[in-house]
C-alpha cells in the first residue's frame, strides 16, 4: 500500500470528523448566509483546528465567496480546501542535514511515541543511504535504553549507549566521537521525556547543546519535538512551550491514525509557524513518512 493511501486510510477519523459533516453541511444548506459560516465555524473549531485559526479561514472563506461571487453552497467546500492548503502551505519541509555528521536533537514528554519515532526516522535515513548512529541520551526513565536498543536493530543502525543514570551530555559526547571516528552521517539523540517546566531537566537539555555545538561547531542541528496528535489543541500548547525553551526547527506528528483530531496539524502551522517534518499514521516502521502538505490536505478531502 502506497504511504498516500495509508494516510487516507488513518485520516479516517479526522476526515470523518471534518469533512463529512462540512458536507452534510453543504448539502442541507441551499445558500450561502451568515447561519452557514457560522456552522462551518463550529466544525472547525470542534475538530482541533482551534478558534483562531477557524475564525481566520472563515473570514477568508467570507472574502473569496464574496470577491468570486460563489453562489452554490456546495463550492465553498472547494474554497475551504484551497484554504487550508495555503495555512499549511504547498512545499514539503525538508530536514537540512548537509554536514557530515549532522545532528538530530529529539524531544517531547513521555508516552508521545519517542522512542519509535527515532527508529523509524533512523529508518528513513538508512533508506537514504546515509550511515546513522543513534545516541540513547534518555538516560533517566527506565528501559527507555533498552527499548532504543530493540529500535536500532530494527532500523539497522548502530548505538551509543551508557547505564540507567549516567550523564546524557556524556553519552552525546561518546557519539559525536564515535561518528568522527566511523564517519557517520547522522547522529540521532534520544533525550529525556521532559516538561518545559522541569527546570533541571531543560539545564541538562541546554548541556547537550553546549556539547553539539563545542564538539560540532559547523554541524546542521534540527531540533524535532515529538506530538501525540490524539491529544489536540493539548499538543499546540506543548509546542508553544518547548519552541519558547529550545529553539525547535520541526515537529513530528504521531498517532495520526488513531484520532479525529488530525485538525490539529492546521492549527500548529497557523499559530506557530512551525513545519510539521514527520507524521505517523501506524505502528510499523515504515508508517512515518516526511510530511506532504499536499497529500494531507488531499486525504483530508480523500
Amino acid at each position: 500500500m502506497s504511504f498516500f493511501n495509508k494516510l487516507k486510510n488513518g485520516l479516517k477519523k479526522t476526515r470523518d470528523n471534518i469533512t463529512k459533516r462540512i458536507d452534510n453541511l453543504l448539502v442541507s444548506f441551499g445558500k450561502i448566509d451568515e447561519e452557514l459560516f457560522e456552522e462551518l465555524e463550529q466544525i472547525l473549531i470542534t475538530s482541533d483546528i482551534g478558534v483562531e485559526t477557524s475564525l481566520r479561514i472563515i473570514e477568508e472563506l467570507k472574502t473569496r465567496v464574496k470577491k468570486d461571487k460563489i453562489t452554490d453552497a456546495l463550492q465553498v467546500k472547494n474554497v475551504l480546501k484551497e484554504e487550508l492548503l495555503n495555512i499549511v502551505g504547498e512545499d514539503q519541509p525538508i530536514m537540512k542535514l548537509d554536514t557530515k555528521p549532522s545532528v538530530i536533537v529529539v524531544l517531547g514528554v513521555n508516552g508521545v511515541g519517542k522512542t519509535t519515532s527515532i527508529g523509524k526516522i533512523c529508518h528513513l535515513l538508512k533508506q537514504q543511504g546515509k550511515r546513522v548512529l543513534m545516541a540513547a541520551a534518555d538516560t533517566f526513565r527506565a528501559a527507555a535504553i533498552d527499548q532504543l536498543e530493540i529500535w536500532a536493530e530494527r532500523a539497522g543502525v548502530d548505538i551509543i549507549k551508557h547505564t540507567e543514570g549516567s550523564d546524557p551530555s556524556a553519552v552525546v559526547y561518546d557519539a559525536i566521537a564515535a561518528a568522527k571516528a566511523r564517519d557517520f552521517d547522522v547522529i540521532v539523540c534520544d533525550t529525556a521525556g521532559r516538561l518545559h517546566t522541569k527546570k533541571n531537566l531543560m539545564e541538562e537539555l541546554k548541556k547537550i547543546f553546549r556539547i553539539i555545538k563545542r564538539e560540532l561547531p559547523d554541524a546542521d542541528i534540527e531540533t524535532l519535538l515529538v506530538l501525540d496528535a490524539t491529544t489536540g489543541q493539548n499538543a499546540v500548547s506543548q509546542a508553544k512551550s518547548f519552541t519558547e525553551a529550545s529553539g525547535v526547527t520541526g515537529l513530528v506528528l504521531t498517532k495520526l491514525d488513531g484520532t479525529a483530531k488530525g485538525g490539529v496539524v492546521v492549527s500548529i502551522k497557523s499559530e506557530l509557524g512551525l513545519p510539521v517534518k514527520f507524521i505517523g499514521v501506524g505502528e510499523q516502521i515504515d508508517d512515518l513518512q516526511p510530511f506532504n502538505p499536499v497529500e494531507f490536505v488531499d486525504a483530508l478531502f480523500a
